[in-house]
């Protein structure tokens, strides 16, 4: 008899934790960010990669996962100026003001095969410290037979407000030198390694040295091809037309945190976004969702 879907309460290390087991896959979500640490359909690898040195420590990032960058992506500094002028604090943290703050489970249903939680943000009436806008921001997360995501912003003021976002997802791959992504060719792209760049990408990406680069113009949907594990990792996106791929690759490994020497043979950031001339504004009581659908499949012979 295949076991009915199940959510149980965990910890990954000092961190609080919700575990989702269904007949296809396991999921486990730190309440800290609201930040996917595992998903694993049963009977194959990982889709998504999590850091055999991670630590869960509260108020500490967690190297790994899929970690929420809300209001802002990567460095303030190289964020639109509307949206760099909406901060007042002191330094700004990298990837926004979300990730380390404890998110509340407001829901979390089963519906026949499929589970469904609601993952949210307290945060002061005015906003963030540094940050004094009225949003709202949520995370609902559905489990199935394919993992979809949904990172929703809710304008309660009355003035516009410019965000920038990403849903930071680190991949799990057999070997990064067996693996490329379909779907980027003809797309702009960033290249931050080189002075940030403007060019564009010919055919699918495949790895050779450290990848950082800003995808522009993308269409929704995105496959990580891994010869290695002989399956694809389709990504669906909606409300995006932008994406990071990260990869430090051997030399800037050595200086990561919780990350081994070795561990950039097995990762690859995708990070589907709304970042530079694609980021979000919301008008006064508008709502935004960034969404994002993830499952796998057998590759095909000869791919």
């Amino acid at each position: 008899m295949t076991p009915a879907p199940h959510i149980s309460r965990t910890q990954f290390d000092a961190l609080p934790c919700w575990r989702v087991l269904t007949p296809q896959a396991e999921l486990l979500i730190a309440e800290q960010g609201a930040q996917i640490l595992r998903y694993q359909r049963l009977g194959e690898p990982p889709l998504i990669w999590l850091s055999e040195q991670a630590a869960g420590q509260p108020g500490q990032s967690v190297r790994g996962g899929v970690p929420v960058c809300w209001p802002w992506f990567g460095d303030l500094a190289r964020n639109p100026a509307a949206l760099l002028a909406q901060y007042c604090g002191d330094a700004a943290p990298f990837h926004g003001l979300v990730r380390n703050l404890p998110w509340e489970c407001r829901e979390s249903v089963i519906d026949g095969d499929e589970v469904r939680l609601l993952f949210v943000c307290p945060q002061p009436e005015d906003g963030l410290p540094g940050w004094p806008h009225a949003v709202d921001v949520e995370l609902e997360i559905r489990l199935g037979t394919r993992l979809y995501l949904s990172l929703r912003s809710h304008n309660r003021g009355q003035r516009p407000v410019w965000l920038s976002q990403a849903l930071h997802s680190y991949f799990a791959v057999s070997d990064i030198h067996k693996v490329s992504v379909a779907g980027l060719d003809g797309s702009r792209y960033i290249e931050t390694l080189d002075g940030w760049r403007e060019c564009r990408q010919a055919g699918a990406l495949q790895f050779a040295g450290e990848t950082d680069r800003i995808y522009l113009d993308l269409p929704p949907r995105l496959e990580l091809r891994d010869t290695g594990w002989q399956r694809r990792i389709c990504l669906e996106s909606r409300s995006s037309r932008s994406a990071v791929l990260w990869n430090p690759w051997s030399d800037k490994a050595q200086r990561l945190s919780q990350f081994a020497a070795d561990a950039w043979q097995r990762m690859l950031c995708i990070e589907t976004a709304n970042v530079l001339d694609d980021c979000v504004q919301l008008a006064g009581g508008e709502s935004r969702s960034l969404e994002l659908y993830l499952w796998s499949e057998p590759l095909a012979t000869g791919v």
